[in-house]
């Protein structure tokens, strides 16, 4: 795609299976790291990843070829095969995401809003979150469908 010049950038927001505080201290760490390369073995960017025990939050930069859901499901399966191989521990992410685009003008604050995570959650939980980042994006939601 010589002619392709694209800049998509994506903050991703997915939990843990039930909400379940499964991203202990323990994992934490690798987990990300091994989330971020698989988004590069996509050939992905990275940007940061953060999240609490119970959510991660990912600024990715995908090429125009990898559809989002495609990569998500990538990364998603992956990861949690990886954590039960790895660890010996039971774990599954949700089955949905959601995905907000992000202009390159946003980048550094959308980037310092998933550094600071654990500041964040200390005045709400991931629920509040997200409700607030669908609502900041004019989405749509019925809220019977968004905690499986």
């Amino acid at each position: 795609m010589s002619h392709t010049h694209t800049n998509l950038l994506s903050h991703i927001v997915f939990s843990t299976q039930g909400h379940l505080p499964l991203i202990t201290a323990e994992i934490k760490h690798e987990l990300f790291a091994y989330m971020g390369g698989l988004v590069k073995e996509l050939k992905g960017k990275l940007i940061i990843i953060n999240g609490m025990n119970d959510h991660v939050h990912m600024l990715i930069l995908l090429p125009p070829n990898i559809c989002l859901s495609d990569c998500m499901r990538f990364v998603k399966a992956n990861s949690s095969r990886w954590v039960k191989e790895r660890f010996g521990k039971k774990f599954a992410w949700q089955k949905g995401f959601g995905a907000f685009s992000v202009s390159r003008s946003n980048v550094d604050a959308v980037a310092k809003y998933i550094k600071n995570q654990e500041h964040h959650h200390k005045g709400f939980d991931f629920k509040k979150e997200f409700l607030s980042l669908l609502d900041k994006n004019d989405i749509g939601y019925d809220e019977r469908y968004l905690w499986d």
